[in-house]
């Protein structure tokens, strides 16, 4: 299963010297300045369509007029832990919701996911969660905050010694590799590939939600 997601990046690319990277971590020149830090830790998004909810009175009434809530998932942000064999990441993210019937009060729990997926396709985790919201008596807007988090394999993220000498290998002027660029290869690419995790956020939604989502 293929996501298009919006990610805060910890693959950073970051203009200026390698200098600036942590201790442990790979840094590899990609030219122009720019230098790319491959870490432990998971980059961390929300899948295009799985950020808002809309709920209707009626589910098969998908209309202005029988609107009853809508819910967004914002303000995402992280932490990682990777100084262990197991990599932990820790999401928190904010979900505010508006209904159309503001009378009474009223509770609304929304089940969303949590997923790790390892380069960019492989579904290694995921687990549902739920974030309740509370409409008090008069009130259009409610507000909530939730936590998600997982782990990743240190081992499974990190490249193989053999792949990370052949990135940083000194090359000598004559040295039949030295015009070559290592993060060309097929096989460099694949591997660097395999590292990269995301951990993906989302409103935990139905077949009918999420195909209005991806219409509307």
């Amino acid at each position: 299963m293929m996501f298009r997601t919006r990610v805060l990046p910890v693959i950073a690319l970051a203009a200026g010297l390698a200098g600036c990277a942590s201790e442990g971590e790979l840094v590899v020149d990609q030219g122009v300045g720019i230098t790319s830090v491959l870490t432990s830790c998971p980059a961390v998004g929300i899948p295009d369509y799985t950020g808002d909810v809309t709920v209707f009175r009626a589910a098969n009434a998908p209309t202005f007029g029988n609107l009853d809530m809508t819910a967004s998932i914002t303000n995402l942000r992280s932490t990682c832990d990777d100084g262990a064999v197991k990599v932990y990441s820790e999401a928190s993210f904010d979900v505010h919701a508006r209904r159309t019937d503001v009378r009474g009060a009223r509770s609304v729990t929304l089940p969303y996911f949590v997923t790790v997926i390892q380069g960019g396709s492989a579904v290694v985790t995921k687990r549902v969660g739920q974030v309740t919201l509370n409409f008090a008596d008069g009130q259009e807007r409610a507000s909530a905050s939730a936590k998600a988090g997982s782990f990743v394999d240190r081992a499974a993220a990190s490249l193989p010694e053999d792949i990370r000498e052949r990135i940083t290998r000194k090359r000598r002027p004559g040295d039949p590799e030295a015009a070559l660029d290592p993060l060309a290869a097929p096989e460099v690419k694949a591997a660097i590939a395999r590292t990269r995790f995301e951990m993906l956020i989302g409103f935990q939604l139905t077949e009918d939600q999420l195909a209005y989502n991806a219409t509307r």
